[in-house]
């Protein structure tokens, strides 16, 4: 049971039938849901959720990390992934994350991989190896849930020269919008810098 001061049970269901009417009931800020309660066809059930309530952030509670099955609870409209056998800390920092617009996905799908070696053959580089610095950057802003507007404050440039940037990203990486290039870049672990770090006001 969550005793943090800014966070409150405020129901809990034991059947996947029952969630539906708690939603519509309590309206929830952030939903925590058992893998096992979404059925054969998780983006069905996650699709009747939100007609019935689409201001709650969904976070699937899991018992194994599989990239495919992440992925399908993404698309189908969660926002947080977090291992049934995670401390009750990891709970609570995912639901605050999520509240803020951002991804949250278990530690073996987002740390880092070690750098490439400086010994690859020039002729072996694929079309992400040739990311440069601010362009790794930039998906590091947007991983975080940060929007355009935000990235450019963050990196001190213009919001188009961002959308230039993230339409050469999408060239790179084959990607076609937002949603699959921070999917992209957890699963491939892709190398990247920390996120501009917020300017203090003088």
């Amino acid at each position: 049971m969550l005793t943090e001061d800014d966070l409150r049970v405020v129901a809990q269901a034991d059947q996947a039938g029952q969630v539906l009417g708690l939603a519509k009931k309590f309206k929830p800020d952030v939903f925590f849901l058992q893998s096992e309660m979404l059925g054969p066809d998780p983006a069905d059930f996650l699709a009747r959720l939100r007609q019935v309530w689409a201001g709650g952030k969904i976070i699937v509670i899991t018992s194994a990390v599989a990239g495919p099955e992440s992925d399908r609870y993404i698309r189908g409209g969660a926002v947080g992934v977090v291992l049934r056998s995670s401390d009750p800390e990891l709970y609570v920092k995912s639901a605050r994350r999520v509240m803020k617009n951002q991804l949250w996905l278990p530690k073996p799908l987002t740390s880092p991989a070690p750098p490439p070696s400086k010994d690859v053959p020039r002729a072996s580089l694929r079309p992400v190896d040739t990311l440069t610095r601010r362009e790794k950057s930039i998906i590091s802003c947007l991983v975080q849930g940060w929007r355009n507007r935000e990235i450019a404050e963050r990196c001190h440039i213009t919001e188009q020269t961002v959308k230039n940037h993230l339409r050469t990203i999408y060239d790179k990486v084959g990607v076609s919008d937002r949603l699959e290039l921070a999917l992209y870049a957890i699963h491939q672990k892709l190398d990247l810098p920390p996120a501009p770090e917020v300017e203090a006001a003088a």
